[in-house]
């Protein structure tokens, strides 16, 4: 079965809109705006890209597209994808400038576009999924409550980007739902995948890089540890617990350029006198 054509990025309401669909709340409330520009999420990366090499089109796009090593290419992209959480100009031209030249057709001979909706939806997810996990793990862990209101901005910050919503699920229970359905059933190892698997498992390049093994073991997905036949050693998850005990207490005593991105060092508020 081919994958149907890309929906079209939508005009702004009413003629000519400069700025995105603004973030819940004042920026300094906003959780989005809070954890997104963290260092700490990058480091969790492994999880979304993992994940990503196992989708058919995704793969097969990082494999034909991608002039760079696969790291190289996530530092740019990914970088985008955050600043635009920040910056509540509307940039909806991005997406086709950087996706709208990638499509094809997969290992099984079905056609793909980056900005098919089911496709780009399921690349952002990822991204989601990870930065929930990433909270949890070397931040620090969220009430129901919150992991709610951090979906719903992450759905404004997806929505920012111009593609179709139609697959974003309306709450954080539903999603957990979708994600964990589009794993179990559309997720398989290609060719592409294969061939960019060691990258994901022996980040060299980026923030990533500085993640021991054992600790990109314990982030990768339970889906993509199946399909990339990774086993859990004895003694990972103390070791682990131990790995983001220290980046937690680590990031307490770093200076801004180092804990954060440069455009979430930007909209920070002040230190009080």
């Amino acid at each position: 079965m081919t994958t149907p054509p890309p929906a079209p990025i939508a005009p702004p309401r009413g003629g000519t809109r400069s700025r995105a669909p603004a973030m819940r709340g004042h920026r300094g409330s906003s959780l989005l705006r809070r954890y997104v520009g963290d260092r700490r999420f990058l480091l969790a990366l492994p999880r979304a890209v993992g994940l990503q090499i196992l989708h058919p089109a995704i793969a097969t796009a990082l494999d034909e597209h991608v002039a760079m090593r696969l790291w190289y290419h996530k530092a740019r992209t990914v970088s985008q994808t955050i600043d635009m959480a920040y910056d509540d100009r509307d940039q909806r031209h991005r997406m086709i400038n950087i996706h709208g030249h990638v499509g094809g057709i997969d290992d099984r001979g079905a056609r793909f576009h980056a900005l098919n909706p089911d496709v780009f939806h399921f690349q952002h997810a990822t991204y989601v999924e990870t930065l929930v996990l990433a909270v949890n793990t070397f931040i620090s862990p969220m009430s129901d409550r919150d992991h709610e209101r951090l979906y719903a901005e992450c759905c404004e910050w997806y929505l920012r980007f111009g593609v179709s919503a139609r697959p974003m699920p309306p709450d954080w229970a539903s999603f957990g739902d979708y994600f964990e359905r589009v794993c179990a059933r559309q997720l398989r190892l290609t060719p592409a995948g294969r061939a960019l698997a060691p990258e994901v498992l022996r980040p060299t390049s980026w923030v990533p890089r500085l993640l021991p093994a054992v600790a990109v073991r314990e982030l990768l997905h339970p889906r993509t540890r199946e399909l990339l036949d990774v086993r859990k050693r004895p003694g990972d998850r103390a070791a682990f617990h131990s790995y983001a005990t220290g980046v937690r207490m680590a990031a307490t005593i770093a200076p801004p350029r180092i804990r954060y991105v440069p455009s979430a060092r930007a909209t920070r508020p002040p230190p009080s006198a």
